[in-house]
């Protein structure tokens, strides 16, 4: 009885420290997620084209491995998925998981970035389910790279979601297909205190964890306003 006792106490002492040691992790993944996304923007001719930031709906950042800690690892990821505001702006980060598909030839580099763009109101409402498969449910393509995506093809023009992957500092289109994207509701515990689904956050105009701050701020930066 003693020492079921003395292991209540000691768990009960450690949660807070847990909990701050979990907080922490989450706010670098934020400025990871930041990090990638300016880094990759930084440069137009090898970013990802202007006009087709300007009309996503929503984009979804998985950084790789970093200092942070942050894990992707051929065919699993973590990151954020983070939708406009009605008005301007972007919206407080919803946390997401991407697994299993075939990644190209980013399986077996140790560490790949991957930004998807949602392209349309389809896209949009995957994105508040449960999960779904990319190229099953939602239609794909690999994104173009440059300051000007003038020539569009077919698949762009109707995909839900348009991908791209960096490695070994190449940036460059890549196809996803077979990735299933679902919710991180643990990761949504500890960003806002509630284990809400992605809908409840993309959708319901929650306020933005402190530490998505940074993540945001680059995001209306590049990309203020949407275009049609």
């Amino acid at each position: 009885m003693r020492t079921f006792t003395l292991t209540i106490a000691l768990a009960a002492a450690c949660s807070p420290v847990f909990a701050a040691d979990e907080k922490s992790k989450t706010n670098e993944r934020l400025d990871d997620a930041a990090s990638l996304f300016s880094e990759v923007m930084g440069t137009p001719d090898k970013a990802i084209p202007q006009n087709l930031l300007d009309k996503a709906y929503c984009i979804v950042l998985v950084p790789g491995l970093k200092k942070g800690g942050f894990v992707f690892a051929g065919k699993y990821g973590r990151g954020y998925a983070i939708c406009r505001r009605e008005g301007n702006g972007w919206g407080p980060p919803a946390a997401i998981r991407i697994e299993g598909g075939s990644f190209g030839l980013q399986i077996g580099i140790s560490s790949t970035d991957v930004i998807l763009l949602i392209m349309n109101e389809g896209g949009m409402k995957r994105l508040t389910t449960s999960k779904f498969t990319i190229g099953g449910e939602a239609t794909a393509a690999a994104g173009p790279v440059g300051r000007d995506a003038t020539a569009q093809t077919d698949a762009l023009l109707t995909a839900e979601i348009l991908s791209w992957s960096r490695s070994r500092g190449a940036f460059a289109g890549i196809s996803l297909d077979g990735s299933t994207l679902r919710n991180d509701l643990d990761e949504n515990e500890i960003m806002y205190g509630q284990r809400w689904d992605n809908k409840q956050i993309l959708t319901s105009g929650a306020k933005p964890s402190e530490g998505a701050a940074k993540l945001i701020a680059v995001l209306n930066k590049y990309s203020p306003r949407k275009t049609h």
